[in-house]
């Protein structure tokens, strides 16, 4: 621990490195290689977990998340044992400051940890902290914006533990919504104009939350959380069609429900989904000073379900994309395209830690 400050939410790294999400659901690994400036998905893999394995972003039985990276790791069939992990948005404090532009290493640091003390409310030796400096404050030319991150060290020793205990060794820990926002930099690049100078919205369901984050020319401008996820979903075909959860889920993935499925359960989820998603850009723009948002890039598990963007479209009356980061990436045969595409709204926190391996 140097200085207090031994935390790696932005340290680059470049080693060989797999990224690791351990979410609500399952684990999803992801690898990526790189010819010249060409990305490749070399290989990853979608590992479910027992229902409450996880809560709340919180490992609850250490046991059953170790032994599924584990099964995930060797389905994966990749040689390394590096990982970048990342942390639930809500684990972690973040906060922008200014600083005067031009200080030292250890001046910069000082003034960090004096920052923090105000905004953190944990004493500094209880917690992980990081930083990193963005860029030349648009108000003030002599200072420059610092972005603070912080954990409870518990958080972070959760899950490094895990994976160790699953066999893999952590090098990098990051925070879910910047790994969303790295694999949202790819897509960006598949919108008109690359994106530029337009409101995007990225809406990443899950099984149990609903993750919306709103970013403009690579700043997040906005972002909250949602109760609401695909648990949604088993939860109503379990009471419809008198399934056990496991029967359910099976059931929701697989398909093979009776006909009254689509028009009684699948549609008015969808339309629920949709309204929540309207909440939250209502939520937006009386939070901000912005009254529009140009695009909605749907992902999380629940961002493959046919259909579901033309019933987001209608609902917001905003252009809405399933969000596929690994759009005009080469892969290898072993990868079958169809399963990927369906797949890909789910991997997004996994594809942006996978990129930490080539930052340098």
């Amino acid at each position: 621990m140097k200085n207090g400050i031994n935390m790696d939410f932005f340290k680059p790294k470049s080693p060989p490195l797999i990224g690791v999400d351990i979410s609500t659901a399952a684990i999803k690994m992801v690898e990526l290689s790189k010819n010249g400036k060409n990305l490749a998905i070399e290989r990853y893999v979608i590992e479910p977990l027992p229902k409450e394995a996880m809560a709340d972003g919180n490992i609850n039985n250490f046991d059953v998340v170790s032994e599924a990276i584990k099964r995930a790791w060797r389905k994966l069939g990749c040689r390394t044992r590096n990982a970048a992990l990342a942390l639930p948005s809500g684990a972690v404090i973040t906060k922008k400051i200014t600083v005067p532009a031009g200080l030292r290493d250890r001046e910069l640091e000082m003034q960090v940890e004096s920052e923090a003390n105000q905004y953190i409310p944990f004493a500094l030796e209880e917690v992980n902290l990081d930083f990193q400096i963005i860029g030349p404050s648009p108000a003030t030319p002599s200072e420059v914006e610092v972005l603070i991150a912080a954990s409870k060290k518990e958080k972070v020793e959760d899950r490094v533990a895990v994976a160790e205990a699953g066999g893999l060794k952590t090098l990098v820990m990051d925070v879910e919504s910047f790994a969303t926002q790295a694999a949202f930099e790819l897509i960006q690049r598949q919108l008109p104009g690359a994106g530029q100078d337009q409101t995007i919205a990225v809406v990443d369901v899950g099984a149990t939350m609903m993750h919306i984050m709103v970013l403009r020319n690579g700043q997040q401008v906005f972002l909250r959380e949602q109760a609401f996820g695909g648990n949604q979903l088993t939860q109503d075909i379990q009471r419809r069609f008198n399934l056990s959860p496991d029967e359910a889920e099976i059931a929701k993935k697989s398909g093979g429900l009776p006909e009254a499925y689509e028009p009684e359960v699948l549609k008015p989820f969808m339309e629920s989904l949709a309204q929540e998603v309207s909440r939250s850009l209502q939520f937006f723009f009386a939070s901000t000073q912005f009254n529009q948002v140009d695009f909605i890039l749907l992902g999380g598990g629940c961002g493959s379900i046919p259909g579901l963007d033309e019933v987001v479209a209608n609902r917001t009356q905003v252009s809405t994309l399933i969000a596929n980061p690994f759009l005009g990436m080469s892969q290898p045969s072993r990868i079958k395209p169809r399963q990927l595409l369906q797949d890909a709204p789910a991997l997004l926190i996994a594809c942006g830690l996978a990129l930490r391996k080539f930052e340098s």
